[in-house]
């Protein structure tokens, strides 16, 4: 919301905030909605106005998704569909989802492009593919254009400090790894570490947050500018190891941070490293973060000054 807002346009959140925080929301009208109720959805999105929609809500654990599918079918795929039914109710034609490379399961080649075969691995990548094909469908039968962005894996924190990564239960590598740092938990768990990579675990495209949320900007730029629907991966090309990122935590925080090795987390892929020419071509997009150190360093700067998160 913030980059959008610099951009100059109205920003309008409708949330449940069964994940999220209000601390967090800090530009823009927010509607205390969630998508299952679709009454709600089309009372907003007609007093509001609403010419353009970006859609990220959804559970994203890949774990839980593997253990709990219907509650990812439910809230990834079906209330996605609530939300695209009011849109296409309301004439707006302008979307932007936020996707996954876990749509692309075992990667059959490296670094991923999009013309890689989407055959996901996990209950989560099926979920998102669901909107990906409901999205293309669209696309030929309501002239309804989208932009799906695939992104890799998510990290960082605002640099100026106000914005940064809080779940309840944390469950991803980096706000775990400065856990340790900051003495909430005792050491990192590697899942696995016989994968085929050069140190034995996984290997991820961390792509920052204030470049993933300027990869939105642009891409709604490209819809106002009558872009055809599209996908773009949001990744910056380099991959880093599990064991990488520990390394890159022990050096920004000074602290030894201990790790322990458990098994494979079930639906992991040994590596998902992305080809971004086409983001970077055709919208223009260029991260600024692109090093695990420049990107550990915001995310220690906010959990270090926000030990208990948004604490709401």
């Amino acid at each position: 919301m913030k980059e959008l807002s610099k951009e100059g346009y109205r920003p309008v959140i409708l949330d449940n905030l069964s994940e999220g925080h209000r601390g967090a929301l800090t530009e823009g009208s927010f509607h205390e909605v969630s998508l299952d109720d679709r009454d709600a959805v089309k009372r907003v999105v007609e007093s509001e106005g609403i010419d353009a929609a970006i859609h990220f809500a959804a559970s994203c654990y890949v774990g839980e998704s593997m253990s709990d599918p219907l509650k990812y079918y439910r809230n990834n795929s079906i209330n996605a569909l609530n939300l695209l039914e009011v849109l296409v109710e309301a004439g707006v034609r302008k979307f932007v989802f936020s996707s996954t490379c876990a749509t692309y399961g075992d990667p059959v080649k490296l670094p991923l492009d999009e013309e890689h075969p989407q055959n996901p691995v996990n209950v989560y990548g099926e979920t998102k593919l669901v909107v990906e094909r409901v999205l293309r469908a669209l696309d030929r039968s309501h002239d309804f254009r989208s932009v799906m962005l695939r992104y890799f894996n998510a990290s960082g924190a605002d640099p100026d400090g106000r914005l940064g990564e809080d779940h309840r239960p944390e469950t991803h590598l980096i706000p775990l790894v400065l856990q340790v740092a900051l003495g909430q938990r005792k050491e990192i768990g590697v899942y696995g570490d016989d994968y085929d990579t050069p140190d034995g675990t996984c290997i991820r495209d961390y792509i920052h947050v204030v470049d993933l949320a300027q990869a939105h900007v642009r891409a709604l730029r490209y819809l106002e500018n009558g872009g055809d629907s599209r996908a773009f991966n949001v990744g910056t090309g380099n991959g880093f190891s599990v064991r990488e990122v520990i390394d890159s935590a022990r050096r920004i925080t000074g602290h030894p941070i201990p790790e322990r090795v458990t098994p494979r987390r079930e639906g992991d892929p040994a590596e998902l490293v992305a080809n971004s020419t086409r983001i970077r071509s055709e919208l223009g997009w260029d991260p600024e973060f692109t090093s695990i150190d420049a990107i550990m360093k915001t995310a220690w700067e906010w959990h270090r000054a926000h030990p208990d998160g948004y604490a709401d």
